[in-house]
């Protein structure tokens, strides 16, 4: 007679679900490890990626403040006098390759930008025609520029399109205005109608960022330097003279006080409110880091203030928006 088992099934019946049901437990645990393994490999790869990445890009500033220090060495040179190429200071990139990636690197003057904490009253035509141009609408743009001189001037009294501490103290995470000069960029969001994608941009349209400073207090910006979108905020500033001045810039590694009023000629009268005296004193480097085969980068902007024959970092930021 056959032994019974459980609910009277036989003890043969009962093995082959019990090893049927262990099997299955096993190929679970067996698959979750092997699930977590690979999701570890992923991120391990994703960490040295990222890690290599960033490696570069701190190449391209290292490689950039060279660039830095060889273009000082052969101030006011001619080119017949160098021994390479002598890097621009006005946002154009330069690319190299290390290893089994590679940087894309730029250095720009911020005397060619506009002077966030140098910005006046008279002077906030150029950063309202700048928004303009980066298809912000009139109505926003004039409550930025009012907002910002509020922001860090030193009474309560706001201005017509402005703000002070009582409308940012009304919001739902109240804090006041400053009262003072902005210390970086970022602080710009604290202002009445700066948005995230005003400042930096949302893919379609470019972003405020790469064309302000508040590194430098400067009046007007600086020609020699300028983005496009800069000097076409100038106002009396033609697009014929635009061109004259980037065509300049293309052929000719550096651009005097003198050679800016000679391409200017008789508009230089009108427009001498708005420009400002050559800089090479605050200069912001933006590296993006590479690797062969991979798509994104690792960005880096650090920005730098001449002293002699050494500099400074006065901002370091990494990882750092990308500049379009």
């Amino acid at each position: 007679m056959k032994e019974k088992g459980f609910l009277g099934l036989s003890q043969r019946g009962i093995a082959l679900p019990l090893v049927l049901w262990t099997i299955t437990v096993l190929m679970a645990i067996v698959f979750s490890f092997a699930v977590a393994a690979r999701t570890e490999m992923r991120m391990t790869m994703n960490f040295r990626d990222s890690i290599a990445k960033r490696l570069l890009a701190e190449a391209g500033i290292e490689r950039a403040l060279l660039e830095i220090s060889y273009r000082n060495s052969f101030a006011g040179k001619g080119p017949e006098e160098t021994d390479l190429q002598v890097w621009r200071i006005d946002g154009v990139p330069y690319s190299d390759g290390l290893g089994n990636g590679s940087y894309k690197v730029s250095i720009m003057d911020e005397s060619g930008r506009i002077s966030i904490n140098g910005l006046t009253d008279a002077s906030g035509i150029l950063l309202k025609n700048l928004l303009t141009r980066l298809d912000v609408k009139p109505e926003v743009a004039d409550t930025i520029v009012d907002s910002i001189l509020d922001w860090k001037d030193a009474d309560d009294l706001h201005r017509l399109n402005g703000a002070e501490s009582d409308y940012y103290s009304s919001l739902p995470n109240p804090y006041k205005a400053k009262n003072s000069d902005f210390e970086t960029p970022e602080e710009l969001l604290l202002v009445k109608g700066v948005t995230e994608e005003i400042l930096f941009g949302n893919g379609k349209n470019r972003g405020l960022l790469p064309f302000i400073t508040v590194f430098s207090k400067h009046a007007g910006v600086n020609p020699a330097t300028a983005a496009r979108e800069v000097l076409l905020s100038i106002p009396g500033m033609t697009d014929g003279l635009v061109e004259s001045i980037l065509a300049f810039r293309d052929a000719t590694p550096s651009m005097s006080s003198a050679d800016v009023q000679t391409l200017l000629g008789p508009m230089g009268n009108v427009l001498r409110p708005y420009i400002g005296a050559t800089g090479q004193n605050t200069l912001t480097l933006n590296s993006e880091g590479y690797k062969q085969g991979e798509k994104g980068s690792y960005a880096i902007t650090a920005t730098v203030r001449l002293q002699q024959n050494s500099y400074r970092y006065i901002y370091y930021k990494s990882p750092a928006w990308v500049v379009q």
